[in-house]
This record gives structure tokens, sequence and C-alpha cells, in this order.
């Protein structure tokens, strides 16, 4: 039987990349001369710790991030921002977390939208993957094209698609 997988994966190495390339724009920018910048990544927890001066600088620099991330192919959806930052002395420092891999309550609300399309394929979670099996290839296709519309929050690959 014909079946893919739906995942949210972060490229590790496109993320670091992206990383690299925002510190080294930060540093040329004239705006930022002078200015007390760290950018550090946290490879094993998907976490990037940033600090700056200001509040402003910090809303700035997490937008430089994002547009460089999508430049390497990583979703915005992927970066959670929205813990606050922290003021320590004269410095900001803010935590903002990659979302890698499916959580359980987002695979349940994959399932959830694939029972309600009415299609005739069948959903099961595994770890931190959805997989999604059919009789007809033309099912998964429309599943795929379905899933582009749900708005979940967290960007969605598919992959292991088979005959």
């Amino acid at each position: 039987m014909p079946s893919f997988d739906i995942v949210s994966k972060v490229d590790a190495q496109a993320l670091d990349n992206a990383v690299n390339v925002t510190t080294k724009e930060i540093t040329n920018r004239f705006d930022f001369k002078g200015s007390h910048v760290v950018i550090s990544l946290d490879k094993k927890e998907f976490i990037i710790k940033l600090e700056t001066d200001d509040d402003m600088k910090m809303r700035q620099l997490i937008d430089v991030l994002i547009n460089r991330a999508h430049k390497q192919g990583i979703s915005p959806e992927a970066f959670d921002a929205s813990k606050e930052g922290a003021q320590s002395g004269k410095v900001w420092k803010k935590e903002v977390i990659v979302r890698n891999g499916l959580k359980q309550e987002d695979a349940k609300k994959i399932v959830k939208h694939i029972k309600e399309a009415g299609l005739k394929v069948q959903a099961s979670i595994n770890d931190d993957i959805v997989r999604v099996t059919g009789k007809k290839i033309d099912d998964l296709q429309t599943v795929i094209q379905a899933s582009k519309g749900w708005n979940l929050g967290i960007p969605l690959q598919y992959e292991n698609m088979r005959d």
C-alpha cells in the first residue's frame, strides 16, 4: 500500500549556516557597530541564545535571523520567539527555540484533520512522525495538498513516499 510520512524537522547544518550568516551580517551593519551582540546556537537542544544592548536591536536581530534562515530553507514557523527577553544589567537576553520534531498534540491535530477530510486513508502516530497510508497515491497527494492549508503553526515536510 502506498504511504508517506509527515514530519517537522529542521536541518541542523542549515540552522548553523543561518546563525553564522546572521552573525557575519550583524557585525558588518552600521547600526550595530560598537554594540554588544552575541549569537550562540545550542545544537543539541535547538535553542538560539541572543544578547544585545536594547530591545529594538533584539527585534532587528531576530528579524535578520529569521530572514537568513528562510533563505537557507528553514520555515519561519520553526522559530518560537514568543518567550519574553529579560534585561540583565545593560544587556538584553533572549532564547529563541527552534521547533524540531512533532509534539504529541501536534501529531494528534494532524490525524484529526486527516480524518475530517473524509479521504480513504489511515493515519498513525509513530514517535514524532505521522504515517499516512492509503490504497491510491492520489488520495495521499490530496492529503498533502490539504495539509498545506491547515495553519498548525509548525512547518511540515513530507518524506518517505512509497508506492
